[in-house]
């Protein structure tokens, strides 16, 4: 790199000659808190609305609030606490992807607990360790921009009174804790009201049977939704709903047209059970072609990140040399703490995949093309965090792929109908899927670090314990979650479960490929879909338009009962009037709508895993009744309730954008 490049890099906040103490005790333990917490909120947000969404910042505000009661605490042991905290986070977006597939296939009846963890941390900590050696090309020598991670900075920086006067964020870190906490609560008890006591229906929703066609409308009346269309923005709530309106309003009708509706159920247990059974793969269609074209487009930095990793192993004694002469703000983990860590991770996951398989070379074959997967797309979601951030990365698309390459590879040698081979190739893209989801977070965490001036192994070290967190929490938390609303799949028991999208379609696409079971021609409808979508976009694209068209955004929202799907737009139409207003008033976009739709996130999510609680010990004491917390038998009022609440939860979050 050339001089004048180098010195466009901007300095670090704290110098490197300059040591403050960055792991201590309380950082580690509200790290290990904050971890656990936000890795159990969005499991459960992502099982229901199929999104999640980044908690750097939330975990930032919550570190300079509680961290502040400490005269020693100082910026970079609140950036070792969000690091943490954020990959817990990020974890459970690659568990709850991917995991609930293997109950969904009837490979496990209950969430296995020792598999579940030791799927998680050998994922999250490949994730951690192939990112380590793209620290430098990807943050020092590509510049690129990494949006949440240099937001997240900027917090830290303003809430630790040492912003630089260009910064755009006003806020104090008091009361950007009070705004998430408040939120949480308001979040938490609209949910009891809801799921816990019933007091009002989940969702207002209506349909009706026109000959031999049906029509569905409906909007979920989740104060999370809203939060979630706030947070990614009404051009991308905008993609998401047009995806549910194409499936809901237009095919569906369509399909009930040429087959005709179920027999003897209602209108909306007649379209929910068409959309289940068949409209949804049209879904599938569209996200295969997504997830081929994701890799398509990233070719080229898949390229440049294997090449960096490459540079990056050095031989050791020069590894050593370089750390030592190296000055602290660009100290990595050393090797043999790498190496350690990869063997005991890959020797675990062998052991697993000869437990399932019951044969050493084919075990020996899945831990090959884990460990190939997993190292370059954990590459790919680092570069893509750069680009766009670790909260827009396509990690569905990458896991889909894992999927149907390893399916595909394992059919060849076990053959169509082994009835473990859809199981063998969800605990690859398992594993996977982990990995990438905290390559793209880890080295959000690391630019944030690098702004700020901190010690890169200690962040990594950090990273490892947010992994182990998370993977220790997130079993019992599925279990729960599975105890108390079901997950995928509509029973007498769970008649509305969490819709667990991505889980849902991994299983689909594992059993098809062994099974041969999918319907392909809505399968293959669904691709024609997708390569329609990708024309558009690329049309849009080429006339420099704002507005585009991610083909993976439309087959979610095919894929998306469409009560998700409008709740999230009418929350992108909340931050899209704040924005309005706020510009209009030449005033800068303040941070408090963010942590307020975060809070109502958190909140709910949290509750919802509380709520859980109750049906789990009324299994051990069957005298609590089936539901010990339901106060009425039918809501008196069905959805209204909700409507009224939901409506001024969304006016005090346009009230919080605009503060």
């Amino acid at each position: 790199m050339s001089h004048d490049s180098e010195s466009m890099e901007p300095r670090p906040l704290i110098p490197p000659s300059v040591l403050l103490p960055e792991i201590t005790f309380k950082a580690v333990l509200l790290s290990i808190v904050l971890s656990a917490a936000l890795a159990g909120a969005n499991a459960y947000l992502g099982l229901f609305a199929g999104m999640t969404v980044s908690a750097s910042i939330p975990a930032a505000v919550v570190s300079l609030a509680v961290l502040r009661l400490f005269r020693t605490s100082n910026i970079l042991e609140n950036n070792i606490v969000q690091t943490a905290a954020s990959a817990g986070e990020a974890l459970a977006a690659g568990v709850i992807f991917t995991i609930p597939a293997l109950l969904l296939i009837n490979y496990w009846t209950t969430f296995d607990y020792w598999q579940t963890t030791a799927i998680a941390a050998v994922g999250g900590l490949l994730g951690v360790l192939f990112t380590i050696p793209l620290r430098r090309a990807l943050i020092q020598a590509a510049h690129l921009q990494f949006p949440e991670g240099v937001a997240t900075a900027e917090v830290l920086k303003v809430g630790t009174a040492t912003a630089s006067p260009s910064t755009r964020v006003t806020m104090d870190p008091t009361r950007g804790f009070h705004t998430l906490l408040s939120a949480a609560l308001m979040g938490g008890v609209v949910k009891l009201g809801e799921s816990g006591f019933r007091l009002w229906n989940e969702a207002i929703e209506g349909a009706t049977t026109m000959g031999r066609s049906v029509w569905y409308v409906g909007m979920n009346l989740s104060p999370a939704l809203i939060a979630v269309g706030f947070i990614v923005g009404l051009p991308t709530a905008t993609v998401i709903f047009l995806g549910g309106a194409i499936g809901w309003l237009v095919l569906l009708p369509i399909y009930a047209t040429l087959v005709g509706v179920p027999p003897h159920q209602s209108a909306i247990a007649s379209a929910m059970e068409l959309w289940s059974s068949q409209i949804r793969f049209v879904g599938i269609g569209g996200m295969l072609v997504g997830g081929l074209w994701t890799i398509v487009q990233l070719r080229r930095p898949v390229l440049t990140s294997i090449r960096g990793l490459m540079e990056a192993y050095r031989p050791a004694s020069s590894l050593r040399a370089r750390q030592v002469l190296s000055p602290r703000t660009d100290r990595d983990a050393s090797p043999p703490w790498i190496a350690a860590l990869f063997v005991i991770s890959v020797t675990g996951m062998l052991g697993l995949y000869y437990l399932v398989i019951g044969q050493g070379s084919i075990a020996v074959l899945m831990t090959v093309i884990m460990v190939v997967a997993a190292f370059v797309f954990s590459a790919v979601a680092g570069y893509m965090s750069g680009l766009v951030g670790s909260s827009s990365n396509p990690i569905s698309g990458m896991t889909i792929a894992t999927i149907m390459l390893s399916a595909l590879l394992l059919v060849l040698i076990m053959g169509r109908g082994h009835p473990a081979g859809p199981a063998a190739a969800l605990l690859i893209g398992a594993v996977v899927c982990c990995a990438a989801a905290m390559g793209g977070d880890n080295l959000q965490d690391l630019k944030t670090g690098y702004l700020l001036g901190a010690t890169p192994w200690k962040q990594q070290v950090m990273q490892v314990i947010g992994v182990l967190t998370g993977a220790v929490v997130l079993a019992p938390v599925l279990a729960l979650l599975q105890t108390k609303y079901g997950i995928g799949e509509v029973t007498a028991e769970h008649p509305h479960p969490l819709s667990a999208p991505q889980a849902t379609l991994m299983a689909s696409l594992a059993e098809g490929v062994f099974g041969d079971s999918l319907p392909w021609h809505l399968v293959g409808f669904g691709a024609l879909l997708g390569m329609i979508t990708i024309w558009a976009d690329h049309r849009l694209a080429a006339r420099g338009a704002t507005f585009r068209l991610p083909v993976l955004a439309v087959a979610l929202g095919i894929y998306l009962p469409l009560k998700l799907s409008a709740a999230i737009l009418a929350g992108g139409l909340v931050a899209e009037l704040a924005r309005r207003r706020t510009v209009d008033s030449s005033g800068p976009p303040a941070n408090q709508g963010l942590l307020f739709a975060a809070g109502l996130v958190t909140g709910e999510a949290l509750m919802g895993i509380l709520l859980a609680l109750p049906i789990a010990l009324a299994s051990v004491w069957p005298s609590l009744g089936a539901d010990p917390l339901r106060l009425v038998a039918t809501p008196p009022l069905g959805a209204w309730p909700g409507l009224v609440l939901l409506a001024g939860v969304s006016a005090l979050l346009y009230r919080a954008a605009r503060a």
